[in-house]
């Protein structure tokens, strides 16, 4: 097949898989990402609960041998880089030990970029939602102190990945973000102060029913993002709060993964300049007692039919802005991982490389 696009793929990685403080006091000393995971039991008959890992076992991303070995696994499948979260509450940054010791320590060769996570980080795993742990609080002020750390501790860095010479980076709930043209300006205005050309900032779209026009507020590109929840809660045969007959008073809601791809397929398509995504899954059952949402019969096949189709129907806009996001890497707690479970071994990953070895050449 002739294939005249190049693509690059993006995996999003969680980096709560080492304990810290805050978690310490929020959810019990040394809590990690794993504590979730490994607690996971069956709803119902057939669900696949625990996610175990394999290949890369319990790693603690404190470890730079945990981080070299998730960068090599990515880039044997070919994938392009990572896309980390970023946690940024004025000022106090959380889970910023793995992203500090790739920057501290050169290794592992790997591009990579952030997304800042802006939302306030809350109670949501156990359900409690309106219990706010750590305030997200926006201002000219935090912006600049923000844009400014950042351009001078991280975009520099020789591996930070830059779409025409600009440091990509992204906001990732921008409908909450106040005045986000206005933070857009102030964000650029910041990146030029310190020598670069400019940002290649991006707006995750979390929910259609949140869309931000880039055009409207100066971002370059917005990413279509998955779960897409908007089209996901009007699924015929989505079944609302289920009651889980193997633990008492639980609840869930479920779909298929087919379905999910389907839909996702069929979906209109968005009518401004974006990136697309896709997940290899979907299950938080494990941080969630109740209200869970489980992506049931996720299979390397469905997940990479629908890749082909996030890269077939790709916009490649110029040499460097073709990117793909896969959320994502290491979502364990959430059902949602390229890297290799005690189930499927590198099936998933196998599946990627099937598909992004057609798209990621000119042939």
């Amino acid at each position: 097949m002739q294939i005249d696009k190049r693509l690059r793929a993006l995996a999003v990685v969680l980096p709560q898989f080492h304990p810290f403080p805050e978690n310490d006091a929020w959810w019990g000393k040394g809590f990690t990402e794993w504590t979730n995971t490994v607690k996971a039991r069956p709803r119902f008959k057939g669900h696949y609960q625990p996610h175990l890992p394999a290949d890369l076992g319990f790693y603690d991303l404190r470890l730079l041998q945990s981080l070299a070995d998730q960068a090599d696994l990515a880039r044997e499948y070919g994938l392009y880089g990572f896309c980390y979260y970023h946690y940024w509450f004025n000022g106090k940054r959380l889970m910023e030990r793995p992203v500090d010791e790739i920057l501290a320590s050169g290794r592992p060769d790997f591009p990579f970029m952030l997304a800042w996570a802006n939302e306030n980080w809350s109670r949501r795993w156990d359900g409690k939602d309106k219990e706010v742990l750590m305030e997200q609080h926006y201002s000219e002020e935090d912006h600049r102190n923000h844009a400014q750390y950042l351009c001078t501790r991280v975009f520099s860095d020789e591996r930070y990945i830059r779409i025409n010479n600009k440091p990509f980076f992204l906001f990732y709930n921008t409908h909450i973000i106040p005045d986000l043209k206005k933070t857009v300006a102030i964000w650029r205005e910041v990146a030029r102060q310190n020598g670069f050309d400019d940002l290649y900032l991006g707006g995750i779209l979390t929910s259609s029913e949140f869309e931000v026009r880039a055009a409207e507020t100066g971002l370059d590109i917005v990413i279509d993002w998955q779960p897409d929840w908007t089209h996901l809660k009007v699924v015929p045969g989505f079944t609302d709060r289920l009651k889980n007959k193997f633990s008492l008073g639980q609840t869930f809601r479920k779909i298929d993964y087919a379905e999910v791809v389907r839909r996702m397929k069929n979906k209109p398509p968005l009518l401004q300049k974006h990136f697309r995504a896709l997940v290899p899954g979907w299950d938080n059952s494990a941080r969630r007692k109740n209200d869970a949402f489980i992506m049931h019969n996720a299979t390397p096949e469905l997940y990479q039919d629908w890749l082909e189709d996030v890269c077939s129907q790709s916009e490649v806009y110029s040499p460097e802005e073709n990117f793909v996001f896969i959320n994502a890497w290491n979502e364990w707690a959430e059902g949602n991982h390229l890297e290799p479970d005690q189930k499927w071994k590198r099936a998933f990953l196998e599946a990627t490389q099937r598909v992004l070895t057609k798209y990621s050449h000119e042939q």
